[in-house]
């Protein structure tokens, strides 16, 4: 298990975001995230693509968790249902994921985000296993 609050790999986005990270291990992983104006969409409530954004983060450590060899998980697919607004500024929302299935170089997750005792939202995931960092490699400039 990985200590509270520090995340296992450096994501400037997550950071940018201020999601914090609160537990990862055997198969299971959660993050928190403090509203900030920032997060509101044009309703001023969480804009999807943060909620998105916890949900896959988790779900892809939730898998990670399981294959300590991996230097990442990425997704290859991943739903999403929005069940009510996420919360206002200055509220606090928690995502949890868990994985349910993996192969040698797949894992299957699911995730719930929560704003209190509100289930906010859910999603479920396919996530590939990568031993390197390859896939950065074959963006090009442009």
């Amino acid at each position: 298990m990985f200590p509270s609050h520090v995340f296992p790999i450096d994501n400037p986005f997550l950071s940018y975001l201020g999601v914090e990270f609160v537990a990862m291990g055997e198969g299971a992983a959660e993050l928190a995230l403090i509203l900030q104006p920032h997060h509101m969409n044009s309703w001023q409530v969480t804009h999807g693509g943060v909620s998105m954004t916890m949900l896959d983060v988790v779900m892809a450590l939730a898998g990670r968790s399981l294959y300590p060899q991996a230097e990442a998980a990425v997704t290859v697919e991943m739903k999403t249902s929005f069940l009510q607004p996420a919360g206002q500024t200055g509220a606090r929302i928690v995502a949890k994921g868990r994985a349910f299935h993996q192969s040698t170089t797949m894992c299957f997750c699911d995730a719930e985000l929560w704003h209190g005792d509100h289930l906010v939202a859910k999603a479920m995931g396919t996530f590939k296993y990568l031993r390197h960092h390859r896939a950065a490699l074959k963006i090009k400039p442009g």
